[in-house]
């Protein structure tokens, strides 16, 4: 009888998952829906969710608890800044939670949110949302398959 695969390197893992804050709040979940699929070293996972993956096979359940630091890192005080209100469209609406699109020194966007609104001063927080959080992660895999190497492509004259 052959050994089952196990998630790791070279597979295509299939699998439910749900990541909650330690108080339980759900922040996303794939057991009521489609499983998720993903092929190991994609960065579809941080780091900290596929270590706590591997080695599993089809019908394994594991709950772990991802530190903030295996998740989405610590908070970072320079992330947060200040902003004139006067750099914002008169339309913008500048209240406190709203998420707005900024684009960073290469031009590429960048989520912040809005977190205060002080006289003329606009408080934007670019941290992720999750950072500085610890993390429970419930895992439920579906399936492990070999991942397809890439193959290399070959021109014919």
């Amino acid at each position: 009888m052959t050994e089952p695969l196990r998630a790791g390197p070279q597979r295509r893992i299939t699998l439910h998952f749900a990541v909650r804050l330690m108080d339980g709040t759900e922040i996303d979940s794939t057991f009521a829906g489609e499983p998720a699929s993903f092929s190991w070293g994609d960065e579809s996972l941080l780091p900290g969710f596929e270590r706590a993956i591997l080695g599993l096979k089809a019908g394994d359940r594991r709950s772990v608890v991802i530190e903030a630091s295996q998740g989405f890192g610590p908070r970072n005080d320079e992330n947060v800044q200040h902003f004139r209100a006067d750099q914002f469209d008169d339309d913008t609406d500048l209240s406190p939670g709203v998420v707005m699109q900024f684009a960073d020194a290469s031009q590429a966007e960048l989520p912040g949110v809005i977190t205060a609104v002080e006289g003329d001063w606009v408080t934007v927080d670019f941290n992720h949302p999750l950072a500085g959080r610890d993390l429970t992660f419930e895992v439920e895999i579906i399936n492990v398959a070999l991942d397809a190497p890439e193959q290399p492509v070959t021109l014919r004259h």
